[in-house]
């Protein structure tokens, strides 16, 4: 998908433990006196009501406060018509689904957006674009970057841990990303934007250093994350973040019985696309031991069957997306691989 080109960048960024707790502070800085938010059906009431005190403290006024279950495109724009008109802002709070529709109705009112994901799942709680459902697919939809994101270390800590590994999985799908953006240039003229994916890759290797799940993990995740989306932004394109290791699993999201985590399913689809790629699978598979990401996917297989037809769908997701699997038929290489290699026979069933 092609994202219209922009130079934005958040403007507040706070990454450490108790930026929920300062969120008054930070939005009378910027003169947002009045808030709509949007914030995940099953949040926490805890995170909840540290976020109105913190509104409170400063005189912050919450205009709407609503509950997100549904993705749903027309839900997105229905939400919009209902919002109120003399608003500073837009906070999303919560998981990636509040998240992508509170970023979506902001850039549909063309206000200013605050994100403060409680979890660290994904990319997508700093990016260009939002994940919503149309015609019953996810779709990657134009959306504006956020003027500020709040990533409270501590309340991304005490997130579920799959949500950990999911992050975990999604972050390291940019060293196969790139490596398809290079496959394309050499082979179709794409071009390349250097500095977005020197960013991309440094961002993963920050993370690299220390794969630690503890505060200081969570920062260094949380600050890779986000640099991911900027590095869309600075290049108007997905091609920093999302390769044919993304087109794996949004093939296995219309085909599987049971669809998982994003990150999850990218982040196996990234091991396999490194074994075509030639490069990084034995960082990958050492980065995954560290983390326990193996263990995780391991203690809940994925279908085999599933994922061999993921991957002869993945090149119909975009047909205009040259990676890896454009450059040759891959699928005998694909079977082969989840059915022999040490690290991908444990993810499947027989």
């Amino acid at each position: 998908m092609l994202i219209p080109k922009q130079t934005a960048i958040p403007a507040l960024v706070r990454v450490k433990p108790g930026a929920l707790d300062r969120i008054g502070i930070y939005a009378e800085r910027h003169e947002f006196m009045r808030v709509v938010l949007f914030f995940s059906q099953d949040l926490d009431q805890g995170l909840m009501a540290r976020l109105v005190a913190a509104c409170r403290s400063r005189n912050i006024r919450i205009l709407q406060k609503t509950p997100i279950e549904s993705i749903r495109f027309e839900t997105a724009t229905e939400l919009f018509r209902q919002s109120p008109t003399n608003a500073d802002a837009i906070i999303g709070f919560g998981g990636g689904k509040a998240l992508d529709v509170a970023k979506y109705i902001a850039f549909l009112c063309r206000l200013p957006y605050l994100s403060i994901p409680t979890s660290l799942s994904n990319d997508g709680f700093c990016s260009p674009q939002s994940s919503l459902t149309v015609d019953d697919r996810r779709r990657p939809l134009a959306s504006a970057m956020p003027f500020g994101v709040l990533i409270d270390t501590g309340v991304c800590l005490n997130a579920p841990e799959t949500l950990w590994h999911s992050g975990v999985g999604d972050l390291v799908s940019k060293l196969t990303a790139v490596t398809d953006w290079k496959i394309a240039f050499y082979a179709t003229g794409d071009p390349i934007d250097d500095f977005a994916a020197l960013l991309s890759d440094a961002s993963v290797y920050q993370f690299l250093a220390r794969p630690e799940r503890d505060l200081e993990g969570v920062r260094l995740l949380g600050t890779a994350l986000l640099l991911n989306g900027i590095s869309m932004s600075i290049c108007g394109s997905s091609r920093p973040a999302s390769g044919s290791e993304h087109l794996i699993s949004h093939a296995l999201d219309s085909v599987s019985k049971r669809p998982r985590l994003h990150g999850l399913q990218v982040g196996v689809a990234t091991y396999l696309v490194s074994l075509l790629q030639g490069q990084n699978s034995e960082r990958i598979a050492a980065l995954f031991d560290a983390t326990g990401f193996w263990r995780a996917i391991a203690s809940d297989p994925f279908e085999r069957s599933e994922w061999l037809e993921a991957a002869r769908l993945a090149l119909s997701i975009k047909s205009d997306f040259y990676t890896v699997l454009s450059s040759r038929d891959c699928v005998p290489e694909i079977e082969k691989a989840l059915r022999s290699d040490p690290n991908l026979r444990q993810c499947f069933r027989n």
